[in-house]
């Protein structure tokens, strides 16, 4: 007889007022809140092995940081760091912390840290303390017509990221959506049962300085409304080149949002309201008729993998010097272009001068956590859709959960023909071409090796 069990925990995260928040490339402070900020965590446990997986509402947080946190989990949890995925759900309007993937000499708020610290660990033990005798089953719905590929080729045959609502120039999207909502559904005798929920969105829908959960929020506290002593965890998938943004919006589409001049970019919070929803409503279509099977043993590694790093030409330098310069003197308007171009050159620019010297090659740490027919991913980053859809259809678990910003934020992972034919994903990156395929590559190695 199976001896799994599960175990649920929150705690709140919200900061106080006047933290520095992450997401774009100018100061934002928080001025409210929409929502709360939480940390969601599910203890696992079968055949002697223990896990735990906590899903964090931030936006990103780089490898450094998350070892100091999975290190702070495993001391008060005894648990392997190698069975600890620490995800950030990638709210942009969350506190930042740590390092800032891009300038790397901007820190995060030392005080929010050492209690984000406190909380992540307090979520791990008492998500232990509420280990119960458990099966688990997996399903999967749809979540349709809320996740956009956000490059385009335009008329001109120019590559663009966000090119706007309406926009005549527009060619065609590049890349392949996958609405596809990946479910969970964890029974417990004499506790919640647990949802655990797996989309592949940004959640950039609200904007603004006042915090919140983004979508994620509202499809937890809706599924937690329809499902009666249930607990939800939302856990974002494959997101590098998807967004909410409907560029041929019609009708009513354009509800609940409004256009964001600085990144041509419509967001809104009803709009946020309206992704949780579907995404709920994914998980609700198939959430009765969930697949159980055995889980006799509980299973996790992690995998280092040494990539290159996109470093400039000296050619490249003398624009990027230039265009860092007037962007930290506050003065973007003197640079020749607007919306998401000059967010895509501002981002390419901080890139060259970050790697300017080097260094060569970045190290990555994938990390799985397998439980029966059902494994979980996590990607230290942004993976393109192209990483998901591969994981997925190679690995040999039933139900396999590719997870983005897991155990560290080290950039995007665009696929090949992104540094092909351009765009502000691949000019960003730290890494070079052929590191999309290479983590998907990497990933059935270590999926498949357990």
């Amino acid at each position: 007889m199976s001896d799994f069990q599960a175990g649920f925990a929150r705690v709140n995260v919200t900061p106080p007022m006047g933290v520095s928040i992450n997401g774009y490339f100018f100061d934002r402070f928080v001025e409210g809140v929409l929502d709360e900020l939480e940390a969601n965590a599910v203890a696992l446990s079968c055949g002697g092995q223990r896990a735990v997986v906590i899903a964090l509402d931030n936006c990103e947080i780089d490898q450094y940081t998350m070892d100091r946190f999975r290190g702070q989990i495993a001391r008060d949890c005894g648990v392997e760091p190698a069975a600890i995925l620490v995800h950030t759900t990638h709210t942009h309007v969350a506190p930042f912390v740590g390092q800032d993937p891009v300038d790397r000499g901007r820190h995060g708020e030392a005080e929010y840290e050492a209690y984000l610290t406190r909380q992540l660990s307090a979520a791990a033990q008492r998500a232990f303390a509420d280990l119960k005798p458990a099966r688990a089953g997996w399903a999967v719905g749809q979540a349709p017509g809320i996740s956009f590929l956000r490059r385009f080729r335009m008329k001109d045959g120019s590559i663009r990221t966000n090119p706007g609502v309406g926009n005549p120039d527009i060619a065609a999207p590049i890349g392949e959506v996958d609405e596809r909502v990946n479910v969970v559904r964890i029974v417990r005798q004499g506790g919640a049962d647990i949802v655990i929920a797996n989309f592949g969105v940004h959640p950039d829908t609200v904007g603004g300085s006042k915090v919140t959960a983004d979508y994620p929020g509202f499809a937890r506290r809706t599924l937690e409304r329809a499902l009666p002593h249930t607990r939800c965890v939302f856990l974002n998938g494959a997101q590098g080149d998807v967004n909410h943004v409907n560029v041929h919006a019609r009708g009513g589409d354009f509800n609940g949002l409004e256009l964001d001049s600085f990144d041509d970019v419509a967001r809104g919070y009803e709009h946020a309201a309206h992704m949780g929803r579907v995404i709920a409503g994914g998980v609700l279509q198939v959430y009765t008729k969930a697949h159980f099977a055995p889980v006799e043993d509980l299973r996790f590694a992690e995998r280092r993998v040494d990539l290159p790093s996109n470093m400039p030409t000296a050619e490249e330098m003398v624009q990027a010097s230039r265009f860092v310069a007037l962007h930290q003197a506050g003065r973007d308007c003197d640079i020749p272009f607007e919306g998401m171009e000059l967010t895509t050159v501002v981002a390419e620019s901080l890139r060259m001068q970050q790697l300017e010297h080097g260094p060569e090659s970045f190290p990555l740490r994938l990390t799985a956590v397998a439980f029966g027919p059902i494994a979980l991913l996590g990607i230290p980053g942004e993976p393109f859709t192209g990483i998901g859809l591969a994981v997925k259809a190679g690995s040999k678990f039933p139900m396999t959960m590719p997870c983005c910003l897991t155990n560290g934020s080290e950039g995007y992972f665009p696929m090949q023909e992104a540094y092909d034919e351009g765009g502000y994903e691949a000019r960003s990156s730290c890494f070079r071409a052929g590191v999309a395929e290479r983590i998907a590559e990497e990933s059935l190695t270590l999926l498949n090796s357990l």
